[in-house]
C-alpha cells in the first residue's frame, strides 16, 4: 500500500460463517499498522466474547440514539439484531495512519461505499470453502439456537 497521510479502510465482507472475523483478527495480530474496528450490536454475547473487544454490546435504545446522532458509518438489522460501525473509532485510527479492518456484511459495505473516498477504501468479499463447511461452522457457532444456523443458510445465496 502507498504511504499516505491517513490509513485505509479495508472492508472484509462475507456471508455469516465464511471466516471474515477470523481473517481480520489474523491480519491485525502481527501487524501494528492494522486495527480491527469493533462494531456495536444489540445481540447478546456468545460464549467467549468480550464487550469492547469483540463487539460493543448495547441496548436497542442506545443503538437508536446513535443512529439519530449519525454515529455510524453503516448499520444493519440481521436476524432481529442490529449491527453498526462507529465513525469515531474508524476516523481516530485512520488519522493515526492505521489501516482499519471492518468485518461487516454486504449491506454495510454498500453503505460505506457511498460515504468514503474510494481511493482510501478497499473491499474484499470472502466466500466459504464450501457450503457444507459453512453449514457446519454455523451449526457449531449457534449451538444454542439451531434455527439461526438454518436461517443464515437460507440467505447465503442472496448474500
Amino acid at each position: 500500500m502507498i504511504e499516505g497521510r491517513t490509513g485505509y479502510m479495508i472492508v472484509l465482507s462475507s456471508p455469516s460463517g465464511a471466516g471474515k472475523t477470523t481473517l481480520t483478527k489474523m491480519l491485525a495480530k502481527n501487524n501494528e499498522r492494522f486495527v480491527v474496528s469493533v462494531s456495536c450490536t444489540t445481540r447478546k454475547p456468545r460464549p467467549n466474547e468480550n464487550n469492547g473487544q469483540d463487539y460493543y454490546f448495547i441496548s436497542q435504545k442506545e443503538f437508536e440514539q446513535r443512529i439519530e446522532k449519525n454515529n455510524f458509518y453503516e448499520h444493519a438489522t440481521i436476524f432481529n439484531n442490529r449491527y453498526g460501525t462507529l465513525k469515531k473509532y474508524v476516523l481516530e485510527n485512520l488519522s493515526k495512519r492505521k489501516n482499519v479492518l471492518l468485518d461487516i456484511d454486504w449491506q454495510g459495505t454498500q453503505q460505506i461505499k457511498k460515504q468514503v473516498d474510494k481511493e482510501k477504501l478497499i473491499t474484499i468479499f470472502i466466500l466459504p470453502p464450501s457450503i457444507k463447511i459453512l453449514k457446519s461452522r454455523l451449526i457449531n457457532r449457534d449451538q444454542q439456537d439451531k434455527e439461526i444456523a438454518v436461517e443464515r443458510m437460507k440467505i447465503f445465496k442472496e448474500e
